[in-house]
């Protein structure tokens, strides 16, 4: 999508959707003209239409050509706040892509460089539905062209549309079906991405098998589709100011594996990868805003499924990191990708590691589906993750990680089991992922409520959401 800033009045804004963001406070100035144009109806057809200017909500007019544009839409801006200008914003995105207009011109009124971003992004994810396998009357273009008016920040705009892209891929990967994103295929979308400053290397099944892999690859056995290690690098072009690894989460399909899943479980498990689609999205958005800080971005990409060769209950997995891990869940299978990934990470020199996974059903009960579960010990990077989610619109929530839960992972044969039992089910992931992290500060992300929806929220169309990537670049780029 072209993004361009104009200067023009409402009435001349010759885009096929005029939008106009207003609160209940501003409405009637920030509409003076608009209203004039309208021979006085404007105002009134809104105070009939009971609009009081809620963040998200909107009212849609034709344009009766009183006015350039085809079509009017007031949007609510409520408190002004960085979620009402997400909301406000994603509600003309949504609008557009409803009515089918490809060119929208957007007056939020005066925003700076942190709310002109918030505004772009919101646009764009409210603007997104995939339809690639749609066809006929039910597949409708998006806007091609957005023109900014009313006081906009260019460098906002810049980051914005580096931002959205970076999670419009991610939602890509995810609601693409399985037969299209596997391991392999999610290898090439990584490597599609390299530049003078990203650098992306893979790894076959059989480089994995002799690095001694042994999560990726006991996961992976039950799928004529090998497991793919994917490392992606970013270099800053100075001095870096710090080193962080991100690790994601790539089932690309959960079938559960021996403890199989429901067919109405397994529906959508080609979601079971958006840990990594979050990852390989920041790493596009962290290449186009050029931060100071060396990224690495890490995916152990594999299939889970059954057949005569996949990892069974009671199987002992060597480890990457040397534990053996003794299996009592095959479905517990996200956990031991992740564990081979961050002790890689935890060799890489680097100071923070941030890990991201749709791993426990155990933190939508807790938290459902709109708060990411985090988990780390580290208060800084606590508070710096809460900052920049607040800033991006998204919701994170602490939770415990408790030294004393580890009892629950103890095993008979290996040196840890999968799986800790139902109770706080999310927490005992965690801890078995803390086994596997050294040498740096760690934050354990689980997006399993907010990576997915099964239905619209808001301004988001269902499926894929790129959630953490708008967090995790802020986090990174500032």
């Amino acid at each position: 999508m072209n993004i361009d800033i104009a200067s023009q009045s409402h009435a001349d804004s010759a885009a096929e959707l005029l939008a106009v963001a207003v609160t209940e406070d501003n409405m009637a100035q920030r509409l003076a003209d608009l209203n004039a144009a309208f021979d006085g109806a404007l105002l009134s057809a809104l105070e009939n239409d009971e609009f009081k200017a809620k963040a998200g909500s909107s009212a849609s007019y034709p344009g009766f050509g009183k006015i350039a544009a085809g079509r009017l839409l007031i949007v609510g801006l409520g408190d002004g706040g960085t979620t009402a200008i997400q909301q406000a914003a994603g509600a003309a995105g949504k609008a557009a892509r409803a009515t089918g207009a490809t060119t929208v011109a957007l007056d939020m009124g005066g925003m700076n460089a942190d709310q002109t971003q918030t505004a772009v992004e919101g646009f764009t994810a409210g603007n997104y539905k995939f339809d690639k396998y749609k066809t006929g009357k039910d597949k409708k273009a998006g806007a091609s062209h957005l023109t900014l008016i009313g006081g906009v920040d260019e460098a906002g705009v810049s980051r914005g549309q580096a931002v959205s892209g970076g999670q419009s891929l991610a939602r890509d990967l995810v609601n693409e079906p399985a037969d299209a994103i596997y391991p392999q295929s999610l290898a090439d979308v990584a490597l599609g991405l390299a530049s003078d400053q990203l650098t992306v290397d893979v790894w076959d099944d059989a480089k994995i098998e002799a690095e001694g892999m042994g999560g990726i690859m006991g996961v992976g056995r039950g799928s004529v589709r090998k497991p793919r290690f994917i490392h992606m690098k970013y270099t800053p072009k100075g001095t870096p100011t710090r080193k962080i690894a991100l690790v994601g989460k790539g089932v690309t399909f959960d079938a559960g594996g021996y403890s199989m899943k429901p067919s109405s479980g397994m529906q959508t498990m080609r979601c079971d990868m958006a840990g990594s689609a979050a990852v390989i999205g920041a790493m596009q958005a962290i290449r186009d805003l050029a931060p100071d800080a060396e990224v690495h971005g890490i995916v152990g990409a594999v299939e889970n499924l059954v057949s005569g060769n996949a990892y069974k209950l009671g199987d002992i997995l060597d480890m990457y990191s040397g534990k053996r891990v003794e299996i009592h869940n095959t479905d517990a299978e996200g956990r031991l990708v992740l564990a081979d990934c961050l002790h890689y990470a935890s060799h890489l020199g680097v100071d923070t590691i941030v890990d991201l996974a749709t791993l426990t059903g155990a933190a939508v009960v807790a938290l459902g589906d709109q708060y990411v579960a985090m988990f780390t010990k580290d208060d800084a990077l606590r508070d710096a993750l809460n900052s920049s989610a607040a800033d991006a619109g998204e919701r994170v929530w602490h939770m415990p990680l408790p030294d004393d839960y580890k009892a629950m992972l103890k095993a008979e044969w290996g040196d840890i089991k999968n799986v800790g039992g139902r109770a706080a089910g999310s927490i005992t992931a965690a801890l078995f992922l803390s086994e596997f992290v050294s040498n740096a500060s760690w934050a354990h992300l689980d997006i399993a409520g907010p990576a997915f929806l099964d239905s619209g929220f808001k301004h988001m169309a269902p499926g894929g959401t790129g959630s953490m990537v708008p967090t995790l670049a802020r986090w990174i780029a500032g």
